[in-house]
């Protein structure tokens, strides 16, 4: 397997450039969306009298492939952490196809375990208690007290059960959606809710819902509200702040479009039997799979460190466009030249280039650009020595939640040749980013240190050290968190900051307000007079997910190139707006 899984990393990259080529589909990006395309485009089928292009070639500014998904081995282990996206569901066929029958050959499915609750801690308002304490309350007959100040009926309940009951009385408030839907949910239990709505009626229902509650939202389109401004309505500041910190993810409460977050609380964060799967020596084993098999077409190209700086109408007869690229190793600028133009890039890498270019110039552009919030995330992964939190917990997997600027700790595998083992030691979003991106700048690199397997000059050449400073703050936080000064240090730490560009951010979140079907389908094509197409998981309906990447790239296939679904994808599956 290891064998396996460095072949298929020994991927060729070309750092150079070549002036003046000319192609039929220029991509530009190689994360999950410029992958999934180029392998599509080089190895699909059309229809009718279309002819799938020939010469199509790959930009990436960065060093590397996979974007926002980047798997690591720390020095003195063999398991892989993750800095980016860690899993996927089953339910989300494309990724799940891809892994566990088109490259069944390459890729290893594993669950990703997510813990037993009576193993894992809450650690909210200087309270810690198991996080099963909600659960063995209720089964017990009684209420669990937190140190919020919820109303009197929101008592007792888990996040998880408050964001089902507050997303189960909205629905069911609406005699539209009762009359049409009404079969669709249940209250099973007096903390437990039930919802069976697919994603073809929830893209009926998030467009036509109405909030039905007195108050400042009364009548109005629940696609029309922040996610805040409704929950607060619904059970007070003060709940709001519970499921805030509760619920583990600032990124789930900010004042997004309200009914975008209404199948994406349901459907995995507030979902018990949800169940997540990633890829044996990391997630990021998908794009690299993609590249291979998109490598292996003639002529095919990822032109690594090739920063795209414009695109604008060609005046000299070649092709349709000019692509100005900057050779970032080289600092020369060069033109490409192409008939049609992928862009897999997200909102702020759309926002670094030339303004006065193209997609920028049609009318309507920068409305839809600012359709989606850029969600700020880091990730600080740890190495030990030892799982000290076996002893001390019981598990050897799933995550704590606190309301510490840490806000989330991952407790990953334990090496099988050795000790040492992974921790993510701070998995955060949105305001709690910019607490440890001040820990970074100009402060002293966090030094490795030697143990019984691993010897100091395989740590120091290391990508993205954590400072010192910051390696410092988050251990106070984790033996808080846990109660217990006597947790080791690490040997090694490495972080990410998601929010650098040309990111701008971990995932993304639609606005309120925003017609999301009519601007899903401009965003793919902007101004339609071009033969330009965005795609990845910024603009998708399933924001934060590869799944939405994947989908966009398809729907673009499509639309746009005349492509046939894949032959091992069902056509029953939804691909969404």
């Amino acid at each position: 397997m290891k064998d396996t899984i460095n072949n298929l990393r020994r991927i060729k990259l070309n750092t150079g450039f070549k002036k003046d080529a000319e192609l039929d589909v220029a991509i530009v990006g190689a994360g999950l969306s410029g992958l999934y395309s180029a392998y599509r485009l080089r190895t699909g089928t059309t229809h009718g009298k279309a002819q799938p292009p020939q010469k199509v070639q790959i930009f990436e500014m960065g060093d590397r492939i996979g974007g926002r998904l980047e798997s690591v081995v720390l020095p003195g282990m063999t398991i892989s952490g993750e800095l980016g996206g860690m899993r996927y569901l089953s339910s989300q066929q494309i990724v799940t196809q891809l892994i566990e029958k088109v490259f069944a050959d390459e890729l290893t499915p594993v669950k990703f375990s997510m813990g037993e609750a009576a193993n894992l801690l809450f650690y909210l308002r200087k309270q810690r208690f198991r996080a099963n304490a909600w659960q063995k309350a209720q089964d017990n007959g009684t209420t669990f007290q937190t140190r919020y100040y919820l109303n009197d009926d929101d008592q007792g309940f888990s996040a998880d059960q408050l964001f089902n009951k507050v997303i189960y009385e909205v629905l069911t408030a609406d005699p539209w959606f009762v009359k049409k839907y009404g079969s669709t949910v249940s209250q099973t239990g007096y903390y437990t809710y039930n919802f069976t709505i697919d994603a073809r009626q929830w893209d009926d229902i998030k467009p036509n819902l109405t909030y039905c509650f007195e108050g400042p939202y009364k009548g109005k389109k629940v696609n029309d509200i922040g996610f805040w401004n409704l929950v607060k309505d619904q059970i007070s500041e003060e709940g709001y702040t519970f499921l805030d910190e509760a619920g583990g993810y600032f990124s789930n409460t900010i004042n997004w479009n309200a009914a975008e977050a209404f199948p994406y609380m349901v459907g995995d964060f507030s979902n018990a039997d949800v169940t997540y799967k990633t890829i044996e020596g990391g997630y990021d084993l998908i794009a690299y799979a993609l590249a291979q098999h998109y490598l292996q077409s003639s002529g095919a190209e990822i032109w690594a460190k090739n920063k795209l700086l414009s695109v604008k109408h060609s005046t000299n007869g070649k092709r349709r466009y000019t692509l100005r690229f900057l050779n970032i190793e080289s600092g020369q600028e060069y033109n490409v030249f192409a008939d049609k133009v992928m862009l897999a890039m997200p909102r702020r890498s759309l926002e670094l280039l030339d303004q006065t270019g193209l997609p920028f110039t049609d009318k309507d552009f920068n409305y839809h650009l600012e359709s989606v919030i850029m969600e700020p995330s880091f990730k600080l992964l740890m190495g030990f020595e030892y799982p000290w939190w076996k002893s001390m917990l019981g598990t050897d997997s799933g995550h704590s939640i606190t309301d510490l600027p840490m806000r989330q700790c991952y407790y990953f595998g334990t090496d099988p040749d050795n000790s040492h083992s992974l921790f993510l030691s701070s998995y955060n979003d949105m305001r709690t980013v910019t607490f440890w991106k001040a820990l970074d700048d100009n402060h002293e690199d966090f030094e490795p240190h030697a143990t019984q397997f691993t010897k100091l000059k395989t740590l120091t050449p290391l990508k993205d050290k954590a400072s010192k400073l910051m390696v410092a703050e988050a251990m106070s936080q984790v033996r808080e968190l846990h109660g217990a000064m006597q947790i080791p240090e690490p040997y090694v730490a490495l972080y990410k900051d998601w929010a650098d560009d040309p990111y701008g951010a971990g995932y993304h979140a639609w606005k309120a307000a925003y017609n999301i079907e009519e601007t899903m389908k401009y965003m793919r094509n902007p101004g339609k007079a071009e033969q330009i197409y965005i795609c990845g998981e910024a603009y998708s309906d399933q924001q934060g997910w590869v799944e939405g990447a994947f989908c966009e790239a398809e729907k673009i296939l499509r639309d746009h190139f005349s492509f046939n679904l894949p032959e091992w994808l069902s056509e029953k599956y939804y691909l969404g707006w």
